[in-house]
């Protein structure tokens, strides 16, 4: 995949966290990314704009949290694969078991580290 373009959707609430991630995924030879501002924009670009390879969302979200996002993407079969991680303020055990119940790849607790955004996107994109 290293030698290809690679799409992540990036849902956040915060233009500034949005930016911070995205700045750190464009590190990334290849990446592009599309950002929206809740779980019912990103749900809404996932239908609209084709492909993605990777999904980055927060929990706490206006009009849809990210937990709701992640259950709509796991029922569509052409999103099943997509790998999702999850960064979001909930550090608590419970909030982190139930994103993962509901099929996100990776948990990240803010204040998250850029350095800590790309080995996880790496890991789950078996990039080098």
């Amino acid at each position: 995949m290293s030698e290809q373009q690679i799409r992540a959707l990036v849902v956040d609430d915060s233009q500034a966290m949005r930016r911070s991630i995205m700045y750190a995924l464009q590190r990334l030879t290849g990446v592009v990314c599309i950002e929206a501002e809740d779980g019912v924009a990103g749900l809404k670009m996932l239908t609209t704009q084709g492909r993605f390879d990777l999904v980055l969302t927060d929990i706490n979200m206006p009009l849809m949290d990210g937990l709701k996002l992640i259950s709509h993407i796991r029922k569509a079969p052409e999103h099943r694969g997509v790998p999702i991680i999850v960064v979001t303020t909930e550090g608590a055990e419970a909030d982190r078991a139930r994103a993962m119940a509901l099929g996100a790849s990776a948990y990240l607790v803010k204040p998250v580290q850029a350095r800590v955004v790309l080995e996880t996107v790496k890991e789950l994109l078996k990039l080098d």
